[in-house]
């Protein structure tokens, strides 16, 4: 026996249990193997004009033998001789295919693809077999010669016989494994069936650009028995027929305009198990210091876990047309988790075990202009397709604000323009840009509501007195939509109409646009505000005087009521808002009603370590029922003014969608009052 020409066992163990994760990867490897050997015999046909090979004549074969637990990978590839087998097999990690790769790079063509590298790859059959055998006979060689090893200690060469050139791998499986102290065991039978096989080459190895054949297992309807009688019935029988079982060319690699749409859609359903059209498709060739090629579909519909914590995202990583990850993370945004599809690179630089890679700025890159072209054509759809970007937005919108708030507002620059909120003046969706080109020109900031329906917050006195005013408020429903304006704190209003604060300046803008000049145009920020804020800042300079003045002439009314309301509030005053309600409840500080309310459903909420919104009521002085709080206060009867405080405390909680403290309490007091 031959011993291996590094420190063997230890290396060997190493690659069999540490470098590889996954033991069904050993069929990808070996498939891998055979197509370099293969390209390796059709770029000798290019060089050597005396060798007369058409590319269909190369394949790769896939078999096994159930009885004798072995499977066997074939080609007709270039062969070994008994030299190279001890040279390319017993050196582990010398790489053969990286070898030629070097040599023939000069000369190499498109139709050559050399997949190895690392000359570790055919050691990965170790991992499911206890021995291996190779019979190899090279191209132009009268004798064949079989290498057989154990993947322990070392390995045997000797004469075998082969009828013509190219590899035989014969791998025998080893044993099932039980399980022990509760550590899985491990079924390598699975292995040896006809649909496990195939299954393992359409995953990893489907273009791979030879074919990979298979004795396939097929059921026909016998001939009809010409004594058959009215009743006969038809009877079927099974026969194996050679079968090419991968699709070799890649849809990724062809150019978009040769690919019709409903291809890409077969593909997309087929692929990614999804039994409706994706509502886009895009496809781009990359070309620079990195080349690749990118096939992305955007989903017509949302998967039931998009939301869930076991929701994997990521595309499909293809590294010269072989499979290396099912779904690279790393290559999509969390706030594009929805997007499907594949890149393929012979140029990233894979780990030894062809499973990651080695340098994240080169999936810093692809996944940047991954990014780039996902946004672009969102925002096509945007523009052109309205409709169907707003049955997208209903699917996946929920993640696009997530990617704002969870980046602290970095990524807005990116995303904010993708955002849709309902408009309650116009009744519709309407992205930030339209708003805000929609604003009276005295408008300084976007308005909005948080709430739980469009419905409940329309009628919403604070949202009527900022739409009877003349400005729009959007009405956002969404448990992410707060906290996502919180994050942004501001929009970023591009080619808006300049507003000049200058008389002289704005008299003579108008005067140019008379005489025919273009408008002047400016990029504008615009803050986001609560409507039901407490600096929302619409009152005129007179309700201003007025609710002030209101405030300290009745202080002694608002200080009962705000003892009477046991520090539910941080103060009660008089309000300079025009609305018709008694009573409404505003906030200081960040944290709104709405925000309260989301934080108080989450799983870890409790009374104790639960955020309070810094509460104000703002009492109505032009409604009637302040003439009663003043009245009783006049005459001396605070417990009228504390039941009447507490009355419209919880009626106002439950304008804002939020349960009073004590229902049974504020019922009785209703009745009571009645």
């Amino acid at each position: 026996m031959r011993k291996f020409k590094t420190e063997s066992k230890k290396l060997l163990d190493l690659m069999i249990n540490s470098i590889y994760t996954n033991r069904e990867i050993f069929l990808r490897e070996l498939i891998s193997n055979a197509s370099d050997a293969v390209d390796k015999l059709y770029f000798k046909s290019l060089t050597d004009h005396d060798l007369k090979l058409e590319d269909e004549d190369l394949s790769i074969r896939v078999s096994y033998d159930k009885d004798a637990r072995t499977i066997t990978v074939s080609d007709n590839g270039i062969g070994m001789t008994a030299a190279e087998l001890e040279k390319n097999l017993g050196t582990i990690a010398h790489s053969g295919s990286q070898e030629f790769k070097d040599e023939t790079e000069k000369d190499a063509t498109d139709a050559i693809d050399i997949i190895g590298q690392f000359g570790v790859g055919f050691y990965s059959a170790f991992m499911v077999a206890h021995s291996v055998r190779v019979i190899s006979r090279a191209f132009g060689e009268d004798d064949a010669h079989v290498w057989e090893s154990d993947g322990l200690e070392g390995y045997t060469i000797g004469d075998a016989e082969r009828e013509r050139h190219g590899t035989d791998i014969v791998l025998t499986l080893r044993e099932n494994e039980e399980a022990v102290d509760g550590e899985p065991g491990e079924d390598y039978d699975r292995y040896l069936s006809e649909w496990a096989l195939k299954d393992l080459v359409t995953r990893y190895s489907n273009y791979v650009h030879h074919p990979i054949q298979m004795m396939v297992t097929k059921s026909r309807e016998k001939p009809k028995p010409d004594d058959a009688g009215d009743d006969y019935k038809p009877e079927y029988e099974s026969y194996t027929e050679l079968e090419t079982v991968n699709s070799m060319t890649p849809i990724w690699k062809k150019r978009s305009s040769d690919v019709k749409p409903e291809d890409y859609n077969e593909f997309y359903k087929s692929t990614f198990h999804d039994f409706e059209d994706p509502a886009r498709t895009i496809s781009f060739h990359a070309e620079g210091t990195l080349e690749y090629d990118a096939l992305l579909f955007i989903p017509g519909r949302a998967p039931f876990d998009l939301y869930s914590k076991d929701y994997e995202k990521g595309l499909a990583l293809y590294s010269s047309n072989v499979m290396i990850m099912e779904k690279c993370a790393d290559l999509v945004p969390d706030y594009f988790s929805f997007v499907r599809g594949v890149i393929d690179s012979a140029d990233v630089s894979l780990n030894i075990s062809r499973e990651t890679l080695q340098h994240d700025r080169q999936l810093h890159a692809i996944a940047n202009r991954v990014e780039k072209k996902i946004t672009a054509e969102l925002e096509d759809m945007r523009d052109n397709d309205r409709e169907s970007f707003e049955a997208f937005f209903e699917n996946f919108g929920r993640g696009l604000k997530y990617g704002i708030y969870s980046s602290y507002g970095m990524k807005a620059a990116g995303l904010a323009d993708l955002l849709l909120f309902w408009s309650a003046r116009d009744q519709k969706m309407v992205t930030l840009a339209e708003y805000a080109h929609a604003m009276p020109s005295e408008q300084k900031a976007i308005y909005y509501a948080a709430g739980d329906s469009r419905e409940r917050l329309s009628k919403m006195p604070i949202v009527c007195g900022v739409l009877s005013r003349g400005f729009d408020v959007l009405l956002l429903t969404q448990d992410v939509d707060e906290f996502t304006f919180q994050a942004m704190r501001t929009y970023e209003a591009k080619d808006m109409l300049k507003v000049f604060e200058d008389d002289a300046a704005r008299e003579a803008a108008q005067a140019a646009a008379a005489d025919g000049a273009e408008p002047a145009r400016e990029n504008r920020n615009l803050e986001l505000k609560n409507v039901a804020s407490d600096d929302v800042d619409l009152e005129t300079e007179e309700e201003k005087k007025d609710a002030a003045k209101a405030t300290e002439g009745h202080k002694d009314l608002f200080e009962t009521m705000k003892k009477a309301l046991e520090g539910k509030v941080e103060r009660v005053a008089a309000s300079a808002r025009a609305t018709d309600a008694p009573a409404f409840i505003t906030t200081e500080g960040p944290m709104s009603l709405e925000m309260e309310k989301v934080l108080s459903k989450g799983p870890e909420a409790t009374q104790e370590n639960m955020p309070k919104s810094q509460r104000v009521l703002e009492v109505n002085p032009k409604h009637p029922v302040f003439e009663k709080l003043v009245s009783a206060q006049q005459s001396g009867d605070t417990e009228k003014v504390s039941r009447y405080a507490g009355l419209l405390y919880d009626q106002a909680l439950l304008v804002e969608g939020m349960l009073p403290e004590d229902p049974v309490a504020f019922a009785q007091a209703v009745c009571e009052l009645m």
